[in-house]
């Protein structure tokens, strides 16, 4: 089947329409459409639940909030809750922007790969990216078959296989400890634990901008699930050369532009690499970030648009961070 032709470029406007998809108009909408206000764009939030296809239209698609018309540009902040059927066409939405040549970040591909943590885990270590070993099944005897192996050498992690901010975490260290199938919603994902006490635990999270680690911290908790949404610490981290080349290249693999790559290290030391998010968010690392994250995501956004921003200066935090 033929793809549908791209649109021809057109001059870069005076004010580009930038939609920032979001699920709510929350801390983080406001702080981006700010940046992008001060950068010279015109930024409208849109929900994808809102979005949708229309054949007799010349773009094939339906924005909601640009009536006739398309963004010249789209930042995935958050694609929504929802059915199987409901996620599958905003993702489709996403691909079709796209495809018509619409600039779009992250792309529908990178945000699949990322909201599945087992395509994740996959990409990383075709990468050879180091990764803690992970395990993805569809049966309870199949994990615990894995549980009975495994747990000698160590505990595992049972983590949702879509899931974010630290929810739905369980420690697994023998085979009493793993849930009934439907809890997990028919998908065991487990990785190896390989977080160590050392007087507390910590991990690092990357912050990627456009092949650029912008901005980094190090997450300290009492308890092993090292979230600050769940009540971690963060503190500021100037990561060394090594560190930042492991965060660009966890980011590539998964083919990201913008994502927050999550880190620790082992009992050796050794870091590994856990998640990448593609649709990461920063209120908890402005709070120790001495610039404006939105700033630096917008400018990094609209440059690498070609929709250049009428004003370079990246500013403190516009809004207070609670």
């Amino acid at each position: 089947m033929p793809v549908s032709p791209k649109r021809a470029a057109p001059a870069v406007p005076a004010q580009p329409k930038i939609a920032i998809a979001v699920d709510l108009y929350d801390w983080h909408a406001r702080d981006l459409a700010a940046a992008f206000t001060r950068a010279g764009a015109i930024a409208t939030p849109i929900r994808l639940a809102q979005c949708g296809f229309d054949t007799k239209r010349k773009s094939g698609l339906v924005i909601h909030g640009f009536g006739a018309d398309l963004p010249d540009a789209v930042f995935v902040r958050a694609i929504g809750s929802g059915a199987f059927e409901s996620v599958t066409l905003r993702l489709s939405v996403l691909h079709g922007l796209g495809d018509i040549g619409v600039p779009v970040v992250n792309s529908a591909r990178a945000i699949e790969i990322c909201v599945d943590k087992a395509a994740t885990s996959f990409a990383l270590a075709q990468a050879d990216i180091p990764t803690p070993p992970t395990w993805t099944v569809q049966s309870s005897e199949a994990a615990r078959k894995i549980i009975r192996r495994e747990t000698p050498r160590g505990p595992l992690v049972l983590k949702p296989l879509f899931g974010a901010q630290g929810f739905g975490l369980k420690l697994i260290t023998s085979e009493d400890d793993l849930p009934p199938i439907e809890a997990v919603e028919g998908v065991y994902y487990l990785q190896r634990f390989v977080g160590v006490d050392r007087d507390g635990f910590a991990d690092m999270r990357f912050f990627v901008s456009q092949g650029r680690v912008i901005a980094a911290m190090t997450r300290r908790a009492a308890h092993w699930i090292t979230n600050v949404k769940l009540g971690a610490r963060p503190e500021w981290l100037e990561p060394d050369a090594a560190m930042i080349d492991l965060a660009l290249r966890a980011a590539a693999a998964v083919g990201a532009e913008f994502a927050g790559v999550d880190v620790i290290l082992d009992a050796h030391g050794a870091p590994q690499v856990l998640e990448v998010n593609s649709m990461p968010g920063w209120r908890g690392l402005q709070k120790v970030a001495p610039f404006s994250i939105a700033d630096r995501l917008a400018r990094d956004f609209l440059t690498r648009s070609g929709l250049a921003p009428a004003r370079e200066a990246i500013h403190p935090a516009a809004e207070p961070v609670a």
